[in-house]
């Protein structure tokens, strides 16, 4: 059963709220007050939580100011109830992270659509998750299976300089590309010449497989970015060993399968989330991709424009994004180096 609790210091309101969610058959824990429902929702880790504004002890921006500093609470959806009706109320709410923002007096399906839109959010962002933990699992295990370990280990070794092509859009692939070292980067480029990301390797992944395998010309750009040692495995070594190997076979095709997902999952992004949000993401993305062994601390090097054409917006917006994020101590900068400091607060950024 879906546990929600709510935080409302008014006995009548609260009392009526409680039987609204229980006849919605949800399981409903409540406090009078900010302190109380702190800690409640620390002890119990609810699925959602529905918080007045204006209470004793501890008000509804308090409560969410400290769970967002918590891992375990910060990604918990989170809905304000309040009488106050301005603009900037409104804006501090959401500016602290709050999914919704109900105003007194509500009709009860309000209430009711709201959390279940929520809820629903949050099982996307959780399945999102859960494909991104696969999607990276799956990639190590078809690294190490047997005949292509071998290929990529004997395979033509290639280092490439900083901000060097590998490929451009419109050539013949010729090989399967895999990252011993370093980080490379997918684009395209549109019409008015801006740059967008399609894809971001590092160590241990392989790209340019989807062209080698459709026969086309190659589709998108692919540069290093701080510089990166590849594996260039032949195409007709790589054909031979499709055919020759099943299991290889049948995880590639996996592993197309996971390309499609991920694509997927970026244009509901691009469609859904804010600019600020997608920053969050592609820092995230970042984050994974240079994490070496447990460091908690990870190093980034990437332009601002780089950055940007990941996002898909302007420039100047991530420069402004970063140097927000940089206040909240979620990341460091120093010139095109990002430092990020707080990986599960990004991980977890809503607005």
């Amino acid at each position: 059963m879906t546990k929600i609790v709510l935080i409302e210091d008014n006995h009548e309101m609260r009392e009526n709220i409680e039987e609204m969610l229980a006849l919605a058959d949800y399981q409903v824990l409540s406090a009078e007050n900010g302190k109380i429902g702190l800690e409640l929702v620390k002890k119990e880790l609810p699925d959602l939580i529905i918080c007045d504004i204006m209470m004793p002890e501890l008000d509804g921006y308090g409560v969410l100011y400290y769970l967002s500093k918590v891992p375990e609470t910060r990604a918990i959806p989170f809905i304000f109830l309040s009488a106050k009706t301005e603009r900037t109320d409104l804006r501090k709410g959401m500016n602290l992270g709050a999914d919704d923002y109900i105003t007194k007096p509500f009709e009860e399906m309000e209430l009711l659509e709201a959390i279940e839109s929520r809820l629903k959010k949050r099982q996307r962002f959780e399945a999102i998750m859960d494909i991104e933990d696969k999607w990276k699992g799956f990639q190590n295990a078809v690294c190490d299976l047997t005949g292509l370990d071998d290929l990529k280990d004997n395979a033509h070794i290639k280092s490439f300089g900083k901000r060097e092509d590998i490929y451009f859009e419109g050539d013949t692939p010729k090989w399967l590309f895999y990252v011993k070292e370093g980080h490379v980067r997918n684009y395209k480029v549109t019409r008015e010449s801006k740059e967008f990301d399609t894809g971001l390797y590092g160590a241990g992944d392989f790209f340019g497989y989807i062209d080698l395998l459709s026969q086309g010309k190659y589709n998108e750009f692919a540069v290093a970015i701080e510089g990166a040692k590849l594996a260039l495995i032949s195409k007709d070594d790589f054909e031979k060993l499709i055919l020759s190997n099943k299991d290889v076979s049948i995880n590639f095709i996996k592993l197309l399968a996971g390309d499609i997902l991920e694509k997927e999952n970026e244009l509901v992004s691009l469609a859904y989330n804010t600019v600020r949000k997608r920053v969050a993401n592609a820092l995230s993305k970042l984050y994974l991709k240079y994490k070496e062994g447990l460091a908690e601390r990870v190093e980034v090097t990437v332009t601002r424009d780089e950055l940007a054409s990941m996002v898909g917006t302007a420039t100047e917006s991530v420069i402004r994004i970063l140097s927000e994020f940089k206040k909240d101590e979620y990341i460091k900068t120093k010139g095109s180096l990002i430092v990020i400091l707080d990986y599960p607060s990004l991980r977890d950024y809503r607005y």
